[in-house]
């Protein structure tokens, strides 16, 4: 897909968290990038938890650490003696400024990437932070789970027709793909919320 085919995506996959009663206030833009941007933005987003060999989305935000002072150091032989820094992480009100997702992939694969990350920027726009990031990942799993569910679901509320049988098993491919990660507490997750 590229950035303009994937922002009619976009809005159905916000209209499918609304629906959950889970919207998300700030706009912010998506876009569909080469490896080399992703690998970039990557590399800017050094505080999250990557487990994929490779990554194929990911979710700007405006997050600084800084280390604030715990303990008063003292002075001597002209150095600062017993100094205890803890990292502090600031935040911004508008804290998502982007999602990237890698470009050649197929409609779904797209539409789950960028599902689970959406859930990640409702937490971070939820304020939820400091969360085991096992569980955090496979929170976003079950919700790129349940949006590939709902696309192979059809209904007359949303207007959706019945997909095609290729798609039917391209879809059953990544459910079974997100269902038997390999992700440590992939298998809690999932098989609490099957």
């Amino acid at each position: 897909m590229s950035t303009g085919a994937c922002q009619p995506l976009y809005h159905d996959i916000r209209a499918f968290f609304d629906e959950m009663n889970m919207g998300i206030d700030q706009q912010f833009p998506v876009f569909i990038v080469p490896r080399e941007a992703l690998n970039n933005a990557i590399a800017g987003e050094n505080n999250d938890f990557h487990h994929m060999p490779e990554t194929r989305g990911l979710c700007l935000s405006e997050d600084q650490t800084v280390n604030c002072i715990m303990r008063r150091p003292r002075i001597g032989s002209n150095r600062l003696i017993g100094m205890r820094t803890n990292p502090q992480k600031l935040t911004r009100n508008c804290q998502v400024t982007a999602i990237v997702i890698l470009c050649g992939l197929p409609r779904l694969l797209t539409g789950a990437i960028l599902a689970h990350e959406l859930m990640r920027a409702w937490l971070r726009l939820k304020g939820y932070r400091n969360r085991n990031p096992e569980v955090e990942e496979g929170i976003y799993h079950v919700l790129s789970k349940m949006w590939l569910e709902s696309e192979m679901t059809p209904s007359s509320l949303t207007k959706k027709a019945a997909k095609p049988d290729i798609e039917k098993k391209l879809s059953e491919f990544f459910i079974h793909q997100i269902s038997n990660d390999s992700f440590p507490g992939m298998g809690v997750a999932t098989s609490s919320c099957q």
